[in-house]
């Protein structure tokens, strides 16, 4: 029997809520054949093995290793889904289940591609907000119709339905940034995109702790400038001189001091602010730019080794040009930049194809190996469906 609906759930520490998650969707969903796909991101508090545990027929995990991110994983379940149409919503029960049906309704009987959760159009409430994240989503919904080919009153949400044939129509020119999917999808889309939207009421988060912070602020930025400025420069290139602008800063700060009170020469106090910076950039870097590749225990410190070595040229090229522009007469401070400046198209180049480069593709080879043997694993099952809603799958 064919799926009706396929319900694609992100998770990240998020164990406690799959068993009330999937009884919700149970109620909610009486007469329609549906699957539910987790996607976890590897989750330390072992939200994978709860769902394993569940023995359902229609419900599986996706289980990424080496690999975050909330878009992206929204973009996998999505194209591992069996089923026509496919609804994306959080797991933490935050969005409304209950109009499941009447979006797929409205998908169904209205032809449309998409139709999305609104907070915003009448009958729809932000909840129990605090004031500070009401404003912070109304600042983004601003943002991020700029450009837009498509208006929505509310494309900061999390929560739609989507055809799974439009989806594939885009998928390749998607992001797979940060943690706005739907936005990812509006910007992305062709003008044709038939697009409705429902209301719902955003509910309090039950267990567990929300993940917004700094760096899902720094994603957003990142998607925006990718979607709008991704022909003429790289998104993760922008983060990357975000943290070099920093870098900078602290560059002419401690410069300052070397040459004032440790009576240093030009070139010993470029080189050594130089190389203590290299490291401050190393460790933002690995937190912020290369968040979806961060380095951990050992290999951290073997990243360290690979980016101050990748570095090397770019350094002794950073100090020969800043001190020649100096003794040019040159001011100290523009003859520092002048040589950072170099060094940071260098640095950017050689440090994601060595130092970062090397953890993406361990983490592309797994994945292979994962769906090579979820494959085999499926072709193997020749098991009757037990019962429920749906076929049997692996879970």
């Amino acid at each position: 029997m064919a799926y009706d609906l396929a319900i694609v759930l992100p998770t990240f520490n998020e164990r406690e809520n799959v068993a009330p998650i999937l009884d919700r969707l149970e109620r909610a969903l009486k007469g329609i054949h549906y699957e539910v796909i987790f996607v976890d991101d590897d989750s330390p508090d072992g939200t994978a093995d709860v769902v394993r545990r569940m023995g359902l027929d229609n419900v599986r995990v996706l289980q990424r290793i080496g690999r975050r991110g909330l878009a992206s994983a929204c973009i996998e379940g999505i194209l591992a889904a069996a089923a026509p149409i496919v609804a994306v919503m959080d797991a933490d029960m935050q969005h409304d289940e209950t109009v499941l049906p009447e979006m797929l309704l409205r998908v169904r009987e209205e032809n449309l591609d998409l139709v999305v959760g609104s907070r915003n159009m009448e009958g729809g409430s932000m909840g129990e907000f605090a004031r500070w994240r009401v404003k912070l989503s109304q600042l983004g919904r601003r943002l991020s119709l700029m450009g837009a080919n498509h208006a929505l009153t509310d494309p900061m949400s999390g929560f739609f339905m989507v055809r799974l044939s439009a989806f594939q129509r885009f998928a390749h020119r998607l992001s797979g940034i940060g943690f706005k999917i739907l936005l990812d999808i509006v910007l992305s889309a062709d003008p044709g995109l038939r697009i409705g939207e429902m209301p719902y009421r955003f509910r309090p988060r039950e267990h567990g702790e929300s993940k917004l912070d700094i760096l899902i602020g720094l994603e957003y930025f990142e998607l925006l400038v990718d979607k709008n400025l991704g022909n003429l420069v790289n998104a993760r290139f922008v983060i990357f001189g975000m943290v070099g602008a920093l870098g900078v800063g602290v560059h002419l700060l401690i410069l300052r001091l070397l040459l004032d009170f440790g009576r240093l020469s030009f070139a010993k106090g470029q080189a050594a602010t130089t190389f203590v910076v290299m490291i401050l950039n190393y460790v933002l870097n690995n937190s912020v730019t290369y968040r979806d590749r961060r380095l951990r225990g050992w290999k951290f410190w073997r990243g360290l080794f690979t980016f101050c070595l990748a570095c090397g040229l770019g350094v002794v090229a950073n100090v020969a040009i800043a001190n020649e522009a100096f003794h040019r007469g040159v001011p100290w401070a523009l003859a520092a930049v002048t040589g950072l400046l170099f060094s940071a198209v260098w640095n950017f180049g050689v440090t994601s194809m060595i130092t970062w480069r090397q953890e993406r593709r361990s983490s592309e080879k797994r994945a292979r190996l994962r769906i090579l043997a979820s494959a085999s694993a499926e072709a193997m099952n020749t098991d009757e469906p037990r019962g429920g809603n749906a076929p049997a799958n692996m879970v």
